[in-house]
């Protein structure tokens, strides 16, 4: 795959740096991420520290990736004009720097300060649901993709609202006079997270991104599996998550089957792509394999749980032992395959897409490094397979050291690989990207004129 796509308008994406911004922000919440979670397991720290390290990787490496990559492609896939560059900007750093003093209270067990890091990530995120919602609004008629990103954010107003409370609630008994409690805004809250905010993102991108870069269309059963998901996903996430909040069984496990048959079926018309892909294979590609097999596995699995009892809190985010396949095998994998081809692709329409046709350049997949693009792979999928594993099986110590060392070394990769991208091929130096005073002022960025046409088609 060499070249963009002709049918999205490039033309609109924001500037280099705002894209890029939210995704090397987002790895560093990845590395910091992997490397707290080995310190559960041997009891270092505050007896939060699993809450901590589940932050980092969902709130920021998967939730800003999801900032980023809404506010880089909304305005191309729809062909409109981002709302506000300025918000763009000032949204990540107000949720790094909640994060970061949200973690960090968790990690050290200083509760008083989760309130104020809470309020932060909220006001953060609100605003790129502002921001990224007002580019939404000016796209009509909205098609799978855009109406998927519309109900994911509607889902980031939800989780945020109750993980404030959650917050306030580790200071201040705010339950004991609630029709609620403490335990079950928290299953709510993560129900609304995993499955509200991010699948949704994950399905809505996936429509577009696996049929253009497959070269391939949705036929057949695809139509009524996606009839299917885009009506019974969004109300199996409201029931789930109020049957979980109001401790009402029926309507969470109603919700839950909705869901569970949605995933499993979107894991048919994902595979169903990937097989007949018309187009040499990527790394991209390769890591929707990983995403296909974990949508149709994770399912099966969690199926008689949810059905048994979807308000136990060990079955959260599915059967017992089932949340590093979907935590890594679903999500992150998604993440990981898409970044593949996003973060070159920025890069390579900033750098070298005026020069096509008069000089020799680039394609997309030339930029970044092959070798370790394989080895982020391998060991990722034996990481990720190991922990799995191990969540199913009594296996010994060492083996799942191995496998929580095989993840962290995978993602170090993973993350080398792209910052090298960045680093050989941006027109923008690595500070730069990060800091605006290190930019370079005239980046080649081009024109943000509106087209005639008001909207395009995957």
């Amino acid at each position: 795959m060499g070249a963009i796509p002709g049918d999205i308008d490039a033309d609109q994406s924001p500037p280099l740096t705002v894209p890029l911004r939210h995704f090397l922000v987002g790895l560093g919440f990845l590395l910091v991420g992997a490397v707290v979670g080995p310190l559960h397991t041997i009891g270092v720290f505050s007896a939060t520290l699993s809450l901590a390290h589940v932050h980092l990787l969902l709130a920021g490496w998967v939730c800003v990736t999801i900032m980023g990559a809404m506010t880089q492609f909304v305005p191309v896939w729809s062909a409109v004009e981002l709302h506000s560059r300025r918000l763009a900007k000032t949204q990540l750093w107000i949720v790094t720097v909640g994060l970061a003093a949200f973690a960090a209270a968790l990690v050290m067990g200083t509760y008083r300060w989760l309130p104020v890091g809470g309020v932060v990530m909220l006001l953060g995120f609100w605003v790129f649901v502002y921001n990224v919602g007002r580019t939404l609004a000016s796209a009509r008629p909205w098609d799978i993709t855009e109406r998927h990103f519309a109900i994911a954010l509607a889902f980031f107003v939800l989780l945020t609202t109750l993980g404030v409370t959650l917050a306030i609630g580790f200071r201040s008994p705010i339950f004991r006079d609630w029709p609620v409690s403490h335990g079950s805004v928290r299953l709510a809250h993560a129900t609304l997270a995993v499955f509200g905010a991010v699948l949704t993102t994950v399905f809505g991108a996936l429509y577009q991104l696996a049929t253009m870069f497959t070269q391939s269309a949705l036929h057949g059963i695809d139509h009524a599996i996606q009839r299917l998901e885009e009506i019974g996903f969004p109300i199996g996430v409201i029931a789930l998550a109020g049957g979980r909040l109001f401790e009402i069984g029926l309507v969470a496990r109603v919700g839950g089957v909705l869901i569970l048959v949605s995933v499993l079926g979107f894991g048919v018309l994902l595979a169903r792509r990937l097989y007949e892909a018309q187009v040499p294979w990527t790394p991209m590609l390769s890591r929707y394999v990983v995403v296909a097999v974990a949508m149709l596995i994770w399912p099966l699995w969690t199926a008689v749980y949810w059905v048994r009892d979807p308000l136990d809190p060990a079955t959260l985010f599915g059967a017992p032992g089932s949340v590093h396949l979907l935590a890594f095998g679903l999500i992150g994998f998604v993440v990981l395959g898409t970044l593949y081809h996003i973060i070159p692709f920025i890069i390579w329409v900033h750098r070298y897409s005026d020069r096509l046709g008069l000089e020799d350049v680039p394609m997309i997949d030339d930029l970044y490094d092959d070798t370790l693009a394989a080895a982020d792979f391998a060991l990722l999928t034996a990481g990720v397979g190991i922990v799995v594993l191990t969540d199913v099986v009594s296996l010994p110590a060492t083996i799942s050291l191995v496998g929580g060392g095989a993840v962290i070394v995978g993602a170090a990769i993973f993350v080398a690989n792209m910052v090298l991208v960045v680093r050989r091929h941006s027109p923008q130096p690595l500070l730069g990207i990060l800091f605006d005073r290190f930019a370079v002022r005239k980046d080649g960025e081009k024109s943000q004129t509106r087209p005639e046409s008001s909207h395009s088609q995957p």
